[in-house]
C-alpha cells in the first residue's frame, strides 16, 4: 500500500522549493507579469508530465544503470543552471536588447525542453515513480493518477512564483541588477550543490 502522506509530501516539497524552474518563474513574473509568464508555467508543469512519463516506461532500464544516467545528468543539469544564472545575470531591460537573439524565457516550447535537462526534474521524476509508484501499482491509472496530481501540484507551485515575482514587479524594476545577481548566484548555488 502507498504511502499517500509521504506521496503527497515529497510532491509539495520537491514543487515549491526553489530551484531553477522556480526561479524562472519568479524571474519571469517580475520582468513580465503574470499572464506573459503563464506559457512558461505550462510548459513546466507539461514538461514535468514528459518525464515522469519517461521515467515510467523507463524505470526498470533507469533502475539499473541509475548511477551512470545521474552521474551523466548531474553534470548537463550543472550546465544547464549556470547557463540560466549567465541569462538572469545579462539580463537588461526590453529596450536594450532589441537585435540579440535570446533564449525566450516565457514560452512553453523553452519550459518543456528544459525540463530535460533540469536536475531536479529528472531525480525528482526517478525518485517519485521508483519509490512511491512502481512498488505499489503498475496500472495505467495509477500512473494517470500521478501525472495528473504532479501537473496540477506544478503548476500552482509555478503560479505562486509568477505571483511572487509580478507582485513585486516594481520593486524588481528598481533594483533589477541586484535581484539578477541574488538569483544568478541562487543558480550558481543550486548547480554546486550537485556536486556535494
Amino acid at each position: 500500500m502507498v504511502h499517500i502522506v509521504a506521496f503527497i509530501s515529497y510532491v509539495f516539497v520537491s514543487c515549491i522549493t526553489p530551484g531553477p524552474n522556480n526561479i524562472m518563474c519568479m524571474n519571469n513574473g517580475g520582468k513580465y507579469g503574470v499572464k506573459k509568464s503563464l506559457p512558461f508555467c505550462a510548459g513546466v508543469a507539461t514538461g514535468f508530465s514528459l518525464v515522469l512519463i519517461c521515467c515510467i516506461l523507463c524505470n526498470l532500464f533507469l533502475y539499473r544503470y541509475i548511477p551512470r544516467i545521474v552521474d551523466v545528468m548531474t553534470i548537463f543539469g550543472g550546465i544547464y543552471i549556470l547557463y540560466l544564472a549567465w541569462i538572469i545575470w545579462r539580463d537588461k531591460p526590453k529596450e536594450a536588447k532589441q537585435g540579440h537573439r535570446q533564449l525566450d524565457t516565457q514560452a512553453f516550447s523553452t519550459a518543456v525542453v528544459l525540463q530535460f535537462v533540469n536536475p531536479k526534474a529528472l531525480l525528482f521524476g526517478m525518485t517519485l515513480i521508483t519509490n512511491f509508484v512502481f512498488p505499489y501499482d503498475q496500472s495505467v491509472q495509477a500512473f494517470l493518477l500521478v501525472l495528473g496530481f504532479n501537473w496540477v501540484v506544478v503548476s500552482l507551485s509555478c503560479g505562486c512564483w509568477v505571483l511572487f515575482g509580478s507582485v513585486f514587479r516594481s520593486f524588481f524594476d528598481k533594483n533589477r541588477k541586484v535581484l539578477n545577481g541574488v538569483m544568478a548566484l541562487l543558480l550558481i548555488y543550486c548547480a554546486v550543490t550537485l556536486f556535494i
